[in-house]
């Protein structure tokens, strides 16, 4: 792949245009929201670990729902001219959501909020995904698939800063907490709306399966169709196990890397700071993993990124001080973008392009699996325990599972 161009073509920039629109969303997820929410629960009397295995328990919540609902959504979006819509559709639940949380005073109804826009999130990305294969060619994946991951990351950093200007200075700015907050939702839900305009006015669905008489009818029977026969696609079913083993712990670390440090008493400007350094370091990181794409096979960068994350795993166990909370946050920007986008255009190069919807919403059963059994289990051993810490240990665990399995699955794949 040494000669492929590196120059980008307008529709694979919309397309990593909605990586920079959602990406802000989720940055609001890894750090504002669970301060608020911690803000909300100590008002309700609610202790730190009480807090953060609620915080867990919605993730999780929110996780399922998708991983149920996205195989179908999947299917169906391989239907022409149905991809667009249903991907619009969820986009708008997300950015909607995202500024609606704003708005309670009661932190269940503000999980309840959160579980419905996360759902809408995280329903988009099984749609954008399997655009991939519309939006570039075979060669290009693993750049394109990385340069969405690296400008998400620091394009979700323009937003971040203004609103941590609000949410850090509200009362110099003259404004209350809730004001700050508020501006700092709908402001992140308007960026995500608005970047990924581009995308939706240009977007063509080239791959797909032809409109049938009943397209929902259709859809579960196509999928089931592929549940059976998955099994007997041996080198796709190798990769859907090992992905659903070593994603575990990278969805969980993003999920609840500053509810963990808010649990350990960590200064929270501190945290959103530190995270805040995870984008920007994760950004350079991404485009350095898709330069060696070039020079080195995939699946060799993604077991190096595995082996790093399961040395970070470890590492957060004994989590304890704020130098240390920041040195995590830079080692796991340095292999969070490449593992997610090399994961990514590894599964598009060996699947059929034609069902790639369908395909991506099973690979999403795998990641929002996995990262249910992650939140769920952090959450879980936290409150058994009564440490913060104790519940980070197993993601060590998965991720030399998600190793050694993936390591089965990239030899049938050569």
């Amino acid at each position: 792949m040494g000669g492929t161009s590196t120059k980008l073509t307008k529709l694979e920039k919309y397309w990593i245009l909605y990586d920079v629109g959602n990406s802000a969303f989720t940055m609001l997820i890894a750090t504002i929201m669970p301060i608020y929410f911690n803000h909300l629960a100590e008002t309700a009397g609610i202790s730190e670990v009480d807090y953060l295995a609620y915080w867990g328990y919605a993730a999780s919540v929110a996780t399922i729902i998708v991983a149920v609902i996205g195989p179908v959504l999947g299917t169906l979006a391989d239907t022409q001219n149905f991809k667009k819509p249903l991907f619009t559709f969820c986009m708008m639940t997300g950015v909607i959501g995202c500024a609606a949380l704003s708005a309670p005073v009661s932190w269940i109804v503000f999980l309840a909020i959160f579980v419905i826009a996360k759902v809408g999130y995280s329903a988009s990305l099984i749609f954008y995904d399997s655009m991939l294969v519309d939006v570039t060619t075979p060669e290009r994946l693993d750049m394109v698939s990385s340069n969405g991951y690296a400008w998400g990351y620091i394009g979700s950093c323009i937003p971040f800063v203004i609103s941590l200007v609000f949410v850090l200075m509200y009362e110099k700015i003259g404004l209350s907490f809730q004001a700050a907050i508020t501006i700092a939702f709908v402001l992140n839900g308007a960026w995500w709306l608005v970047v990924s305009l581009p995308l939706l006015k240009n977007y063509e669905q080239k791959r797909y399966v032809a409109l049938p008489a009943h397209p929902v009818g259709d859809s579960f029977r196509r999928l089931g169709a592929t549940l059976r026969d998955i099994r007997g696609e041996k080198h796709i079913f190798a990769y859907l196990l090992a992905f659903f083993c070593f994603i575990d712990g990278v969805y969980t670390i993003i999920e609840m890397a500053t509810a963990y440090g808010s649990a350990l008493g960590l200064d929270s400007s501190g945290l959103l700071l530190a995270l805040l350094v995870t984008q920007i370091v994760a950004f350079p990181c991404a485009l350095i993993f898709s330069r060696l794409s070039r020079k080195y096979p995939t699946g060799l960068l993604i077991k190096v990124c595995i082996l790093a994350y399961t040395g970070i795993a470890l590492f957060a166990i004994q989590l304890d001080k704020q130098w240390e909370f920041w040195l995590l946050a830079i080692l796991v920007g340095m292999f969070q973008g490449a593992i997610q986008a090399l994961s990514r255009s590894y599964f598009a190069r060996i699947i059929p392009a034609e069902k790639s919807g369908e395909y991506f919403g099973i690979y999403d059963i795998c990641g929002k699996g996995a990262s249910f059994a992650g939140t769920l289990l952090v959450g879980f051993v936290a409150q058994i325990t009564g440490l913060a810490n104790a519940g980070v240990g197993i993601l060590a665990v998965m991720f030399l599972i998600g190793y050694v399995l993936f390591c089965r699955a990239d030899r049938m794949n050569r």
